[in-house]
C-alpha cells in the first residue's frame, strides 16, 4: 500500500531560487546554524535549533514508492564523457526488449540531462496526477524521468546548490509514480557529490542492488574511476562490475579495430583487477553510438551486428547473472 500524499506542482527549476548558502555545511553537522556561511540563511535558526536533524520526512514516502521496484542499479562514474547516460539508455532499452519486464530509467545528472535526448523524448512534458508524477514513457514497458523534462527549452541552464538538487532527487523518488518495476536504472552526473549522497541517503533503507561503474581506457579517467569505486565502498554500495567504454575505434566498413585512447596503464581490465572488482566487458567506439542517441533511436536494434552491440549484450548479461536474474 502506497503511503497517500497529495500530489506535487511539477517545479519549474528557473524560477526556483537556491536555498541554502554555497558553503552551507549541512544539517547533520554540529556548525549546523553556527557557521560563518549560515550568516543571513533564511534557515539559520531552525538549523542552529537542531529541529533539522531529525529523519527527513521524505523517507517512508520513498520506502513506501521504491517498496513496488525489484531492482535498483546505478551508472557512475568519477569521469565526465565517458558514456554513462549512452550506457543507461542501451540497458535500458536491453531490459525492456523483455516484454514481460517493466523498467525505469531515472536521470539524477540535474545539471546536465541527456538522457531525454538519448531515448528520443526531449519534447516531452511531465504530467501529475493524484497518484503522483508520470513517468515520460518511451514504450509501454519503458519510463522515463528527468528534469530536461521540466525545462523551458534545451538551452536552459540548471544553476542549483545542493539543497535543490537534494529536494528535486527526492521528488523523483517519492512522487513518481513508477508502478511496480523490476529494473530501476539510474543515470548520475560524474563525481561523487550531492547527487549521489542524495541517492544513497534516500535509498539506503530500500536497498541499491549494485552499481555499474563507467570508464574509458585511457589513465586520466582511470584516476577518477578509482575514487568512484572508493566511494561505493564507503558507502556500502555493492559494485555489480566495471565496463570499458571507446575500448577501440571499430571501422563500420573494413571491421578493422584501432586504439583511439590508448590503455597506457592497463585499461579497465587492470583497473578491475588491481581495484579487485569484476570486468564486465569493453565496448569498441562505434561511430554509429552517437547518431542513435543523437536521434534517439536504440542502437541495439539499429544495428545488432556492430561488435559494439555484441558487446553491450553480454555485458548486459553478466549484470543479470551477478544480480540472479
Amino acid at each position: 500500500m502506497i503511503a497517500v500524499q497529495q500530489a506535487t506542482p511539477i517545479p519549474d527549476p528557473l524560477s526556483v531560487p537556491a536555498n541554502a548558502p554555497e558553503h552551507c555545511p549541512g544539517t547533520e553537522s554540529e556548525l549546523a546554524g553556527k557557521a560563518d556561511a549560515c550568516a543571513g540563511c533564511a534557515n539559520q535558526e531552525i538549523c542552529a535549533s537542531g529541529v533539522a536533524k531529525g529523519p527527513d520526512p521524505a523517507l517512508p514516502f520513498v520506502r513506501e514508492r521504491m517498496s513496488t521496484v525489484k531492482r535498483k542499479i546505478l551508472v557512475l562514474s568519477g569521469k565526465g564523457g565517458v558514456g554513462k547516460s549512452t550506457f543507461t539508455a542501451q540497458l535500458g532499452w536491453a531490459f525492456a526488449a523483455d516484454e514481460t519486464l517493466q523498467t525505469g530509467i531515472m536521470d539524477v545528472d540535474i545539471c546536465g540531462p541527456s538522457i531525454p535526448t538519448i531515448l528520443g523524448i526531449a519534447s516531452e512534458q511531465v504530467h501529475a496526477s493524484s497518484s503522483g508524477w508520470s513517468p515520460v514513457y518511451v514504450q509501454d514497458n519503458l519510463g522515463v524521468m528527468s528534469v530536461g523534462f521540466m525545462l523551458p527549452s534545451s538551452k536552459d541552464a540548471v544553476m542549483w546548490r545542493g539543497p535543490k538538487k537534494n529536494g528535486l532527487i527526492s521528488q523523483f523518488l517519492k512522487d513518481v509514480d513508477w508502478g511496480e518495476l523490476d529494473y530501476l536504472v539510474i543515470d548520475t552526473p560524474p563525481g561523487t557529490s550531492d547527487e549521489h549522497l542524495s541517492i544513497v541517503t534516500y535509498l539506503k533503507e530500500s536497498g541499491i542492488d549494485g552499481a555499474v561503474v563507467i570508464t574509458t581506457p585511457q589513465e586520466v579517467a582511470l584516476q577518477d574511476v578509482r575514487r568512484e569505486i572508493d566511494f561505493c565502498r564507503k558507502v556500502g554500495i555493492p559494485v555489480i562490475g566495471l565496463v570499458e567504454n571507446m575500448s577501440g575505434f571499430v571501422c563500420p566498413s573494413c571491421k578493422h579495430e584501432s586504439q583511439i585512447f590508448k590503455p597506457s596503464t592497463g585499461g579497465g581490465r587492470r583497473l578491475a583487477q588491481d581495484m579487485g572488482v569484476d570486468f564486465l566487458g569493453a565496448v569498441p567506439l562505434d561511430p554509429r553510438i552517437g547518431k542513435s542517441a543523437d536521434y534517439g533511436v536504440s542502437f541495439l536494434d539499429e544495428y545488432p551486428d556492430s561488435p559494439a552491440s555484441i558487446a553491450y549484450l553480454d555485458i548486459i548479461d553478466k549484470i543479470r547473472l551477478k544480480l540472479g536474474d
